[in-house]
């Protein structure tokens, strides 16, 4: 702000006598309070009141007009946020203002319960007369004010610059002040309230509108984008742009007229802490550690290995015993023998024993020998239940028997699986063989099929995989590039669909007798999936394109096989979070400039279905009684523009030039801005309330209770000295 609020209290309050009068400006915005004759006010301060609750003590106190925001830290402000008596610039509530005129009283000095003072304050432009009949009121019964007088603020100020020679006596008034803005004709040095004119749009609304702007451009700033700061940033960085369209592409362009006339406002920022790389004495300790925990695992795992060796060794030593006791026992005494020990058979103890002893080879770290592999073929042999029929078994031996069949199926299992991969290694070797001998007669033709033979392999692996994702089409009828549930299905699943399909539609007519014929599960089988020849072509071209890949790195240095796609990939990656740099606490204020304070031009941006500043005085030039053309080119030549938001740089161009738009061509327009356009309403109203002539303008309270609501309502402050 131009000015700093002053809210000392002063001491010298008895020093004036009675009959000099206390001027008060009650603007929206600032409150000014002051004696009249001086060219300052005493006391400066916001126009809001606040009463937060102490956090320690639950006790509600005030605070009025500016305080220090260290102090909030012991107060709860959470229900009780700042509070303002005005509404579009007309006091309404009485509470707060009272909380306002004790502060403002308490000080400039006054220690009475009365105030024995003539009081001269200010109002806004035809204020209605509720209002100023509660003010004074309040004047009245509250503070025993001796008398009251009532004047407009715009008024005041034009006529203080008339008499530094700023203005003229014909002219107008235009006051953007803190919620509304006023257009007030002069015509013989009185105003014309008659012709005046009012929008509700003012400095609020542009402090406001930045700040909107702001926090949804910096949501991650909205803390420190409070109401005083946005409002120092509007009066230190905004201005009016002569052409608001103009300056619009210039920004949308993004040119070097654009940077230069962006403002940054650096928030506190601490860079963080560099990390450096630990020294060889941490390496060194760090490694000590690790190779310490090393050790201890290495500890558990052999106290745990010698504890798994001991336990096998046990159980080693009592199935010997047991076998040994078996020895001496007959055939037909073996079951009720062994029935308290878990064992069904013989064979069962000595199968034990055999598993007991490879576990024990495995904990102790020794091979299995080719004598242990022929022991194991030669014990796992041993079925002599499984040839035996059924009914010649008891209860026990058939169960021995089932036993007998798993073991002897998994044997062989895992002997074909042997056997087979002993035949592909065979196979491998031979094919090897085979490229080499190859390789050696022509290299250049072998490594040409060997290419092509892997090209061919890997798109017909990848085109598979498209199709299987669902990723490509086969033909021209699917523009989007999916394909359709045919498409993706090979022969065999295709096959597949047509039986279940057929089956279900012949099956639902009727009863359903499906399995009751050896077709039906002839049937079942082509439905299996396990039959589906297709799956396994594709794990061997698999198999053979990575045999083809390994071989062409051996042969080929200049070789580079294609990158499979992990599936992993497919998801998106989780953000990467940056660290914070020194412009991430930045907010850069570009058109925001300009296109904030554009909305004296343009209320309706806001909603408000008002004129803009510069329309309005074609509207109070056209609401004056008499149609004066040479009257109306006065007004136009001495336009003082005065008020808080009349501060913004290049008003009085964007004016003067919206003016010549509505006026007819070549009228005379002059505007000039006042010399202190936020204290000349209360300088002159200080000096108004120094003549001799100003007891002559207020009333007391018996004339206000004697002469009622309806003369307050046609008092007017005159404006002649």
């Amino acid at each position: 702000m131009p000015f700093t609020s002053k809210i000392e209290r002063q001491t010298d309050y008895n020093d004036f006598p009675s009959s000099i009068p206390i001027v008060i400006d009650n603007g929206a915005s600032y409150f000014r309070i002051g004696w009249a004759g001086e060219s300052e006010p005493r006391v400066v301060f916001r126009n809001i009141v606040q009463r937060p609750r102490h956090k320690t003590t639950g006790e509600t106190v005030t605070i009025v007009g500016d305080h220090d925001p260290a102090l909030l830290k012991y107060f709860d402000c959470t229900r009780s946020g700042p509070r303002s008596a005005f509404d579009s610039d007309v006091v309404y509530q009485f509470e707060i203002m009272e909380y306002i005129l004790d502060f403002a009283f308490d000080r400039l000095g006054a220690n009475g319960s009365e105030i024995d003072h003539p009081i001269l304050i200010t109002e806004c432009v035809c204020n209605p007369v509720q209002s100023r009949s509660k003010m004074a009121e309040l004047l009245f019964e509250t503070y025993g004010v001796p008398s009251v007088a009532f004047g407009v603020d715009a008024a005041f100020s034009y006529k203080y610059n008339q008499q530094l020679g700023v203005c003229d006596k014909d002219g107008l008034a235009i006051c953007p002040g803190f919620s509304t803005t006023h257009v007030i004709p002069f015509v013989d040095g009185e105003p014309v309230y008659k012709g005046s004119c009012r929008t509700n749009v003012g400095g609020y609304h542009i402090t406001d509108y930045l700040k909107q702007l702001l926090s949804l451009k910096f949501p991650q700033h909205m803390a420190k984008l409070t109401w005083e700061k946005v409002e120092d940033l509007k009066m230190e960085h905004c201005y009016i742009a002569p052409d608001y369209f103009s300056e619009a592409q210039v920004f949308q362009k993004g040119t070097k007229e654009a940077e230069d006339k962006t403002r940054c406002w650096q928030l506190p920022w601490v860079p963080p802490p560099t990390e450096e790389p630990p020294s060889e004495e941490e390496i060194a300790r760090k490694a000590a550690i690790k190779e310490r925990q090393g050790q201890r695992l290495r500890e558990m795992a052999e106290a745990k290995r010698s504890s798994r060796i001991n336990e096998l060794e046990n159980q080693l030593h009592g199935l010997d015993f047991l076998l040994q006791q078996l020895e001496q026992v007959e055939e037909n005494d073996i079951p009720s023998f062994l029935a308290t020990t878990g064992y069904v058979s013989k064979q069962e103890v000595e199968a034990s024993i055999s598993k007991a002893t490879q576990s024990l080879r495995k904990a102790k770290g020794e091979p299995k020998g080719e004598q242990a592999e022929i022991e194991e073929s030669s014990t796992g042999e041993k079925y002599p239940l499984v040839h035996i029929p059924d009914h010649m078994l008891s209860l026990e031996q058939l169960k021995e028997k089932k036993r007998q069949i798993f073991l002897k199926t998994t044997t062989e299992g895992r002997q074909r699986a042997k056997q087979k991969r002993a035949e592909e290694g065979l196979e491998r070797e031979r094919k090897n063989q085979q490229d080499e001998e190859r390789r050696l007669e022509n290299p250049e033709l072998y490594l040409e099929q060997m290419r092509a033979k892997y090209k061919e392999l890997s798109e017909k692996v990848e085109q598979r995989k498209r199709l299987k994702t669902n990723g490509g089409h086969t033909n021209g009828n699917n523009p989007s590039g999916g394909v359709g549930r045919g498409e993706r299905l090979n022969a065999a699943q295709r096959e597949r669909m047509r039986l279940l399909t057929t089956a279900a539609f012949d099956r639902g007519k009727g009863e359903d007798t499906f399995g009751a014929k050896d077709e039906d599960w002839q049937l079942y089988k082509l439905m299996s999936k396990d039959n589906d020849d297709d799956e396994d072509g594709l794990d061997a071209d698999e198999v053979e394109l990575t045999r083809l890949s390994s071989r062409l790195q051996e042969v080929d240095p200049t070789f580079v096989p294609k990158q499979e796609a992990v599936p992993s990939q497919s998801a998106p990656e989780p953000p990467r979070i940056r660290p914070l740099t020194k412009e991430d606490f930045q907010i850069l204020i570009g058109v925001e400039r300009f296109r904030c304070p554009e909305i004296l031009f343009s209320p309706n941006w806001l909603g408000i279905d008002h004129v803009g500043l510069d329309e309005m005085t074609g509207v109070s030039i056209r609401r004056l009684p008499s149609k004066d053309v040479d009257l109306e080119e006065k007004l136009t030549s001495s336009i003082l523009l005065t008020g808080g938001s009349c501060l913004f740089p290049g008003i009085s161009e964007r004016l003067e030039a919206g003016i010549r738009m509505i006026r007819p061509c070549g009228a005379p327009i002059k505007v000039v801005r006042a010399l202190d356009p936020i204290l000349d309403a209360w300088r002159g109203a200080a000096l108004y309330a120094a003549d001799l002539q100003f007891p002559e303008q207020t009333f007391s309270k018996i004339d206000y209770y004697e002469k009622g609501e309806d003369w307050l309502r046609r008092y007017q402050f005159q404006y002649t000295l």
